[in-house]
């Protein structure tokens, strides 16, 4: 828990009884999660068990099968919340007319028509963004000749736009290398210490070794909730798969093995080592 965090604080984020299906399907059901400012909780899972659908839900993109979804005191509806921000994988983008402040713009103005014109205190505001996530080297770059961590750097500055008291990260740290993993790893970190909540999808906790606060493991239609240390033990994800599970620790790092995926069919065994927790 960090200094910034008040056990009695409003929630930012709050779900009760939340329950999702696609078709015949339960992905999950029962959900009840309270995020607090300056808490990270982290959601793990396998593909296809509803991580990224429980975000888009909390957008107000995907309805809920039932159950309600508060965020920062509004009941969440059908539409999108600008006062949410939102960080999506990091899949490069090849758009070489966009320059890299460009895309950081689209955070601060973006919800005008047309190509992003800043007004004077939309431009300090970009240079103050651009700058915070290290980017300015190369924000006059066109995109598609950054690297994916240059990349990832300026969508963490058009996340971090509109200063969210609540950050969602869906996959952020995807064909990242390690150092780009930690500088993106700190500017969300530091972000959470000005109270805001984070919630952040990934399939390997590693990056994130030591600062998330709680873990909500979602799997087999059921989810459990709690410390990492509590969360991520052989008996209790045994229990959450109804198959043989096994948390082994390799260094400072912990490794899952044996956890069914749903696209199990399409991976080799070893894919399943990458879904790993700190202790």
């Amino acid at each position: 828990m960090t200094p910034e965090q008040d056990p009695q604080a409003e929630p930012v984020l709050r779900i009760r009884g939340a329950a999702l299906r696609r078709g015949h399907r339960e992905l999950w059901s029962g959900l009840d999660l309270d995020v607090r400012p300056g808490e990270l909780v982290a959601v793990l899972g396998p593909s296809g068990s509803g991580k990224t659908t429980l975000l888009r839900a909390i957008l107000g993109l995907e309805p809920l099968s039932e159950g309600t979804i508060t965020a920062l005191g509004e009941r969440v509806r059908g539409r999108g919340n600008r006062r949410i921000g939102y960080l999506p994988q990091a899949r490069p983008l090849t758009d070489t007319a966009l320059r890299g402040r460009d895309l950081v713009a689209l955070g601060v103005d973006g919800h005008r028509f047309g190509l992003p014109f800043p007004r004077r205190g939309d431009r300090a505001r970009i240079d103050a963004l651009v700058e915070a996530v290290g980017a300015s080297a190369f924000a006059d770059e066109p995109v598609g000749v950054l690297s994916g961590g240059e990349q990832q750097r300026l969508r963490v500055g058009q996340a971090l736009a509109d200063d969210p008291r609540l950050l969602l990260c869906d996959e952020p740290l995807t064909s990242l290398d390690l150092a780009n993993q930690q500088a993106v790893v700190r500017l969300i970190d530091d972000h959470r210490t000005t109270g805001a909540a984070v919630l952040l999808v990934t399939h390997d906790i590693n990056p994130i070794l030591g600062k998330v606060d709680r873990i909500l493991y979602i799997a087999n239609g059921r989810f459990t909730l709690g410390a990492p240390k509590d969360v991520l033990t052989s008996p209790v994800l045994t229990d959450l798969y109804g198959a043989p599970v096994f948390v082994l620790r390799a260094g400072d790092r912990l490794v899952v093995v044996g956890a069914p995926d749903a696209d199990a069919s399409h991976h080799h065994h070893d894919d399943h080592l990458h879904e790993g927790g700190a202790a």
